[in-house]
């Protein structure tokens, strides 16, 4: 009797123990994707955090105008903000998976890019421009552009300038970096003959390394906004709306000014329909990654 008691105990021990087992909930998100610390819904951003003043990293944390815009759309959403830091050529495959909600990375509205992913309203506007050293034969994009000229072209990876100037001087005269201030490093070292960027990175770049200068004659220019998964029609369209409120009451003006302030920063454009793809990295601390001489894919 007393063994079939102590056997019983045990029985009963076992499954008071799966019971509570399944009844246990990781400590972060919950199964309905909410943060079990704080109830809000999490709202993942994509990003790659080497492209100032859009997102870079200042004494260790994520900062710029997409952190900043990105914040101020989760709050409106009554939603918590994450960020994952990636290669900017994994965002839009990071968004279409599901792994992230949104894309935000000085990303320009592109058609092809289009075909992959949703995009919403445009927030900013900027320009592609190039960088040569000061003492460079190339005064004007027209130099590049010049019958039998042979001139080697520095691009990030999977960027809108990889895609323009590939499409315009072929794969032969385009070096492709995994990282910008790679390309950059590549131009001070004199193994490609520019870098073509976004104007708001080039001027970091300059600032930074002497003896280069940006040419006066703009590259292509192009508009901002956030990448979102084609099905997810529904956040699409409470971001737009959440956009157009934060540009309505100032919010993403303010934003823009206070990193690119209209009197040094011509390029810059708070209007809600203006939208452009830089995909320069600036970030100090980026390794250097290898050089990708191959093929950019279209995204």
């Amino acid at each position: 009797m007393k063994k079939f008691l102590v056997v019983l105990l045990a029985v009963c021990m076992l499954f008071a123990f799966a019971a509570c087992s399944n009844n246990e909930q990781p400590a972060g998100d919950d199964a309905n994707g909410e943060n079990a610390q704080t109830g809000d819904t999490v709202l993942t951003m994509a990003t790659e955090g080497t492209f100032p003043p859009y997102e870079y990293y200042e004494g260790g944390e994520l900062v710029g105008i997409d952190v900043e815009i990105a914040g101020a759309i989760a709050e409106k959403l009554g939603m918590t903000l994450e960020i994952m830091d990636m290669d900017f050529g994994a965002i839009i495959g990071a968004v279409e998976s599901g792994k992230a909600d949104i894309g935000m990375a000085g990303m320009t509205v592109d058609p092809t890019r289009a075909e992959s992913i949703n995009f919403s309203d445009s927030y900013a506007t900027g320009v592609q421009v190039v960088i040569v050293p000061e003492d460079s034969p190339i005064t004007s994009v027209d130099d590049l552009r010049a019958d039998g000229a042979t001139y080697v072209v520095g691009v990030q990876q999977d960027t809108t300038g990889d895609l323009y100037s590939t499409k315009e001087f072929g794969n032969d005269r385009v070096s492709r970096f995994n990282k910008t201030n790679d390309a950059i490093m590549a131009l001070t070292t004199g193994r490609v003959d520019c870098v073509i960027i976004d104007n708001e990175p080039a001027k970091n770049f300059v600032a930074a390394n002497e003896g280069l200068t940006i040419l006066d004659t703009e590259y292509a220019v192009e508009d901002y906004a956030i990448a979102i998964a084609k099905e997810n029609t529904e956040l699409l369209d409470q971001i737009n709306a959440a956009l157009a409120e934060l540009t309505a009451d100032g919010t993403i003006p303010a934003i823009i000014e206070k990193y690119i302030p209209s009197d040094g920063g011509d390029d810059a454009n708070t209007d809600a329909d203006a939208n452009t793809d830089t995909d320069a990295n600036t970030d100090a601390n980026a390794d250097s990654d290898a050089d990708a001489d191959q093929n950019a894919p279209v995204e």
